[in-house]
């Protein structure tokens, strides 16, 4: 039978499951951005597309059988799967002309966009000081972006749009864990990437340079595969509103990744930015915790 998840279960794992999984999309973009030296960005999003729905059917299909593929829901697995193919590319795109963590950054406004749209449309309560909590956590994204004169005009749009795509997003995958069995969803993500992503390769095909980059692309391929069957478990835990403000950790992450792989350290501005996030984070939990005893 179809597992059946839901929000009010166990919100502290869902809490942790989103930490791990903020972490892995943190290596996958910094890994992105080292990849984009060699390769094209379709091709490293054809390849975590495909790397993903062929793991997740060579493990799952023996175990589930045709029941992997029940859904009360093909058109928005579709819908899902495009929404994420476009947050891939407008993410692989992105890392390309930004620092790792100026992006990570820019993208966290995202919770913002979440927690509106939470409010609005899933009729989820979201106190004024929870509101404060996740303002002040956009602060410390901004301590930690450093916007300045060497940033791309037009390359900062490219995050801008990746923000509402990314919010949609995650507003269907919370819809969406309520009913689906997130193996299903994890399925369907997969191969809808992969098909589009195939059917655009042959414009941007070129050949894999050496051993090294492949491992690399394994590495992409691998955290997206991961970090996202994350996100859904979480999802389907606790409330948009309750994790929002632990989605800021990816900040944390990537400005640690930028320190090891891009031998960027960070400032006293940015500790002081990864720290509000921090404190944002922790408050907004309390918060949901005494919500909940109460």
């Amino acid at each position: 039978m179809q597992p059946q998840l839901h929000r009010s279960a166990r919100p502290l794992l869902g809490i942790a499951l989103l930490v791990v999984a903020t972490a892995c999309f943190a290596v996958l973009d910094t890994t992105v951005k080292v990849v984009g030296a060699y390769v094209s960005v379709l091709m490293a999003v054809w390849f975590r597309y495909v790397f993903q729905a062929l793991a997740v059917s060579l493990f799952m299909l023996p175990l589930r059988g045709r029941t992997l593929l029940r859904t009360a829901a093909p058109r928005l697995q579709l819908l899902r799967g495009g929404l994420l193919l476009l947050v891939s590319v407008l993410s692989f795109l992105g890392v390309q002309f930004m620092p790792v963590g100026e992006f990570t950054a820019i993208v966290m406004t995202t919770p913002l966009v979440v927690t509106l749209l939470a409010a609005l449309f899933l009729k989820e309560q979201v106190s004024r000081l929870r509101w404060l909590l996740v303002a002040g956590g956009f602060v410390g994204a901004v301590l930690v972006a450093r916007p300045g004169a060497d940033m791309l005009g037009w390359a900062s749009l490219i995050p801008l749009a990746m923000v509402w795509v990314y919010a949609g997003f995650q507003i269907l995958t919370s819809q969406m864990a309520r009913t689906e069995d997130p193996m299903t969803m994890h399925f369907y993500t997969g191969w809808v990437g992969a098909i589009i992503a195939t059917a655009l390769l042959p414009l941007v095909w070129q050949a894999i340079p050496d051993w090294h980059t492949f491992a690399l692309l394994c590495l992409i391929g691998l955290m997206g595969t991961v970090g996202h069957f994350l996100l859904i478990l979480a999802f389907a835990r606790a409330p948009a509103s309750t994790l929002t403000p632990y989605l800021y950790s990816q900040i944390g992450f990537a400005t640690l990744c930028g320190w090891l792989v891009f031998d960027h350290i960070p400032g006293a501005q940015e500790l002081s930015g990864i720290a509000l996030i921090a404190l944002c984070g922790v408050g907004a939990s309390w918060l949901a915790a005494r919500a909940r005893r109460g």
